[in-house]
């Protein structure tokens, strides 16, 4: 009689761990309420930190389980950093495997409505791993930035803004090479011809182009603003353009210049100096880029807000012509202030 009720528990026993043992492998252990979900494993993380972190996610269904799972595939000596999807419905044996095997999750790398080198650095930290001291320090070594081909007054013209697939862990030497690949990636030799055919350098084509698109937001005049700077350029005109001295002056809250602003003295004054300040006064994007190098041909050479307040420009091939704009504008502004 012991033998079959040994042999029974025995058997109990071993469906019970069976099941188990299957539970732990295989059964669903991440609940995510079909939201994605992703978790940061830093680089130098202990498995304990690792394993924190996946708790903390507030989706492990079972910890206990996931821990067993974890010590049993030897996590605990693979601890990989990451940015790392947890999908719901993962089982605790893919979880883990993907943990492993440093499968990261890319992300898409933005950054737009950039004016200093030390904006550009703590919006890119938002993004990836590297600190914003690092990504800081490099955009400010002059050194390094002319193994790149730029300076610190020209390198946000590397950065073209569009969206690019990375890697959380990036670093921040490997983030600077991947802009620069991408840039190099975007001049192509169609883009250089029509720079060199207006005798600018593509450093200084992103300049002009970062004042082009301060002055305007509407994308399709661009080319006609651009055609104005252009214009004030071969007549060897001061460009006069308000937001280099907006720049210059650093107090970006500046909604209207006044001759106080003007007579600050900075290369990027474009009311004291005459041709291109040294670099961009923001990050350009590519449409701006490419408005400066497919440029309205036309003769105006000033231009100034419309008076229906559209965001669109009146243009003047001459000063009397463009006092005239002027005023119809003022007298608009001053009729709006008065009705409210």
């Amino acid at each position: 009689m012991l033998k079959p009720a040994l042999a029974a528990l025995f058997l109990f026993l071993f469906v019970s761990f069976s099941y188990y043992a299957y539970q732990i492998v295989y059964t669903p252990n991440v609940d995510t309420k079909e939201r994605d979900v992703y978790v940061l494993i830093p680089t130098g993380a202990t498995y304990e930190q690792a394993m924190d972190s996946l708790e903390a996610s507030g989706v492990i269904i079972d910890k206990l389980s996931l821990r067993f799972m974890a010590k049993l595939m030897d996590y605990d000596k693979l601890v990989k950093p990451g940015r790392y999807k947890l999908t719901h419905g993962m089982g605790n044996r893919q979880l883990i495997g993907t943990l492993r095997l440093g499968q990261q999750a890319p992300l898409n790398l933005t950054f737009a409505n950039v004016r200093l080198r030390s904006q550009l650095a703590a919006k890119l930290a938002t993004e990836i791993e590297a600190s914003e001291q690092e990504l800081d320090s490099l955009l400010n070594d002059e050194q390094y930035l002319q193994t790149l081909g730029f300076d610190t007054t020209t390198i946000v013209s590397m950065f073209i803004p569009n969206t690019y697939e990375v890697y959380w862990t990036t670093s921040a030497p490997e983030l600077m090479q991947r802009m620069k690949t991408e840039y190099d990636r975007f001049w192509t030799e169609e883009r250089k011809t029509k720079a060199a055919a207006l005798g600018l350098t593509q450093q200084q084509v992103s300049t002009l182009a970062s004042i082009v698109q301060a002055e305007t937001l509407k994308s399709d005049e661009k080319p006609r603003v651009a055609g104005v700077y252009l214009n004030r350029l071969k007549r060897g005109m001061l460009l006069q353009a308000d937001p280099t001295v907006v720049f210059a002056v650093r107090d970006f809250s500046i909604r209207r210049v006044l001759n106080k602003h003007l007579v600050h003295d900075s290369p990027y004054n474009t009311y004291k100096y005459k041709g291109l300040p040294p670099g961009p006064i923001n990050v350009p994007v590519i449409s701006s880029i490419d408005a400066v190098l497919n440029p309205e041909n036309h003769q105006y050479i000033y231009f100034c807000a419309r008076e229906d307040f559209s965001g669109y420009h009146a243009f003047a091939t001459n000063e009397s012509e463009h006092q005239t704009n002027a005023r119809r504008f003022h007298r608009a502004l001053n009729e709006r202030k008065i009705m409210k």
